[in-house]
């Protein structure tokens, strides 16, 4: 069971296996198929979270979590980047390094948590899946 977290740490499981850990990070990694093919940024965290899930806790909590993180982070560049680009005359064109920003910062601290065995969650991250 994982430990509950305190006032600075984040919830830990010491009984996570190393492959377990490796998967989620590489789960947190998929961010970085964006630069190869936009399309990937949903589906390769969504297979990978779907092929193991059954077999860790673990994975399936990274998994949920970095699915959700990348439909949040779509509807952001989809829908209000463009929306605040338009009504603001070209200057909501700053909120694309917004998101480009909490993308990275995100999957750099969601997967240096799942590498150290911690249950992580991204901040601005809207949880369609539970």
């Amino acid at each position: 069971m994982p430990q509950p977290a305190g006032q600075t740490a984040r919830a830990h499981d010491p009984g996570i296996q190393e492959w377990e850990r490796t998967y989620a990070t590489f789960i947190h990694l998929t961010l970085l198929g964006n630069l190869i093919l936009p399309i990937i940024i949903l589906i390769a965290p969504l297979v990978m979270w779907l092929v193991k899930k059954g077999d860790s806790q673990f994975i399936d909590d990274h998994g949920k979590e970095t699915v959700n993180f990348h439909i949040s982070l779509a509807i952001y560049w989809l829908v209000i980047v463009p929306i605040l680009t338009l009504f603001t005359c070209g200057v909501g064109a700053i909120g694309f390094l917004g998101v480009l920003a909490l993308g990275i910062v995100g999957m750099i601290y969601g997967s240096i948590a799942a590498n150290r065995g911690e249950y992580y969650r991204y901040p601005m991250c809207i949880r369609f899946i539970r």
